[in-house]
């Protein structure tokens, strides 16, 4: 079975302290462990017409899809995406099950 990804592409209202955010984040992906991996990072490099106003970029990994579903109905799930949607002014997400090309020099390794 092929993992799963969930990428969040976002742009936080202004007001927001994305600090906070992403430390919400990673105490619930560390709370919930149908996640597998989860990365970050803020856009330095893009120029603004390409990147459309948004500044950050999330992303989680699972196992399988049936994780990923897991983890929708996780109650920590539920209950932190309240406070992520109220700090978002807008947002791209997509749900895909992971074609791997070149696989990181971790996951070579665990191989």
């Amino acid at each position: 079975m092929a993992e799963f990804a969930h990428l969040v592409v976002v742009k936080f209202k202004e007001e927001v302290v994305v600090e906070d955010i992403i430390k919400g984040l990673e105490k619930l992906v560390s709370e919930v462990d149908s996640v597998k991996s989860f990365v970050w990072g803020n856009d330095i490099e893009s120029m603004e017409m390409l990147r459309q106003g948004f500044t950050h970029a999330l992303m989680m990994t699972f196992g399988s899809k049936d994780d990923f579903n897991a983890f929708q109905a996780h109650p920590n799930h539920v209950e932190y995406s309240a406070t992520f949607s109220a700090a978002i002014d807008k947002i791209v997400l997509l749900d895909f099950p992971v074609v791997s090309i070149k696989p990181s020099s971790t996951c070579q390794a665990d191989a």
